[in-house]
C-alpha cells in the first residue's frame, strides 16, 4: 500500500520539524522525521516558472537551457512548505566528479550492512574523495564495493536515486583512473552521470536522515561538510553567506562543469544543483548563486498550484 500525501498535509507534516530546527540554529542536521514524502511532490510550478525566467534573462544561459546544456535543480528549505523547482531537472548529463556522492552512499551502506569493515583508512579516503575530490581515493572506494553495489544502492526502492522512468539520475560506471572497465548507465551510456533532480534528492534525504538511517545520514553530512575546494558555488557562497554551513560536491572535466550544495544558515536554507556543458561552465556555475537566491527570496508567497 502506498501512502498518498496531499501538498497541504505534507506542508503541515514538515512544519513542526523545520520550525524546531530553525529555532536551534545550524547544528541540527539531520532533522528527525518519521515519514518523508518524495521530493517531486514538492514541485512548485510558480517557482519553476520564475527560476526559468530569471535564468533566461541571460542570453547565453537561455541558449544553453534550450539546448539542454544547462540543467538546474533548487529545493527551498527556508519555509514550512518545501518547494522544488527544476529547469531541465530530469536531464541526465555527464557530471565528472559530482557522482562521487553515490560512491559515498554505497560505501557507508556497505559498512552499515557489514559487507566491508569500517577502518580509519576508509574514512580518510571518503573525506579525500569528497572534500578534495581525490581521484585515487575515489577509485579505491569504487574498487572496494564495485559497480553493481553502487547501482543497487542507487536503485534502492523507497529512495531511488537512479530511475529510468524519470530520465536516470546518479550513476558511477568507471573508476576515476585511466585503467579499468566501464559499466555505463543503461539510458545514455554515461560513465559518471547525474540529473539535477536526483542529485538534489540525495541531499533532501540527508537533511531528514533518510539515507540508510538517521545516524548514517549524519555521518555522510559530516563528510560532505566544509568543502576544501573553493570554486564554483563555494566561491560565491563564502562571500555572501560566510555564516552558512556548506555540504557540497562538484565536478569538472573538459567542457562539463557541475556542482551540488546544501546551504544551511541563519538567512538561507536550500539545495542547489547545476550541470553545465560549456567551456566557461565554472564561471557560469559561480554566477548562478545570486540569481537563484533572488528567485528564492519571495518563494514563500508563491501559489505552487499555478
Amino acid at each position: 500500500m502506498v501512502l498518498k500525501i496531499s501538498k497541504t498535509t505534507h506542508a503541515l507534516f514538515l512544519f513542526f520539524f523545520l520550525t524546531v530546527s530553525m529555532s536551534f540554529g545550524q547544528q541540527v542536521l539531520p532533522i528527525k522525521i518519521s515519514k518523508l514524502p518524495e521530493l517531486k511532490t514538492n514541485k512548485c510550478k510558480a517557482l519553476e516558472k520564475n527560476l526559468k525566467a530569471e535564468l533566461s534573462r541571460n542570453a547565453k544561459w537561455k541558449s544553453l537551457i534550450a539546448n539542454k546544456k544547462m540543467s538546474i535543480a533548487v529545493v527551498d528549505l527556508s519555509h514550512h512548505d518545501i518547494k522544488y523547482a527544476g529547469v531541465n531537472g530530469n536531464n541526465m548529463m555527464y557530471a565528472a566528479s559530482l557522482p562521487k556522492i553515490a560512491v559515498l552512499y554505497a560505501v557507508i551502506d556497505a559498512i552499515d550492512k557489514g559487507e566491508v569493515k569500517d577502518t580509519p583508512e576508509i574514512r580518510k579516503d571518503l573525506k579525500l574523495m569528497i572534500a578534495k575530490s581525490n581521484n585515487a581515493a575515489s577509485t579505491r572506494m569504487i574498487d572496494l564495493v564495485g559497480y553493481k553495489k553502487i547501482e543497487a544502492v542507487l536503485r534502492k526502492a523507497g529512495n531511488s536515486l537512479y530511475d529510468p522512468g524519470t530520465g536516470g539520475g546518479l550513476w558511477v560506471g568507471k573508476r576515476y583512473a585511466a585503467a579499468g572497465k566501464r559499466y555505463p548507465d543503461p539510458i545514455k551510456g554515461l560513465s559518471h552521470a547525474a540529473t539535477p533532480y536526483q542529485a538534489a534528492n540525495f541531499y533532501y534525504h540527508l537533511v531528514f536522515g533518510k539515507l540508510i538511517s538517521f545516524e548514517r545520514s549524519a555521518e555522510m553530512l559530516e563528510i560532505l561538510k566544509d568543502p576544501e575546494l573553493g570554486h564554483k558555488f563555494v566561491y560565491t557562497l563564502r562571500d555572501i553567506a560566510p555564516n552558512a554551513k556548506l555540504y557540497r560536491k562538484s565536478g569538472s572535466w573538459k567542457n562539463y562543469h557541475s556542482d551540488s550544495v546544501l546551504v544551511w544558515g541563519p538567512e538561507r536554507r536550500y539545495i542547489l544543483v547545476a550541470l553545465i556543458e560549456d567551456p566557461r561552465g565554472e564561471q557560469i556555475v559561480r554566477n548562478l548563486v545570486k540569481p537563484v537566491e533572488k528567485v528564492l527570496k519571495n518563494s514563500n508567497t508563491l501559489n505552487c498550484s499555478k
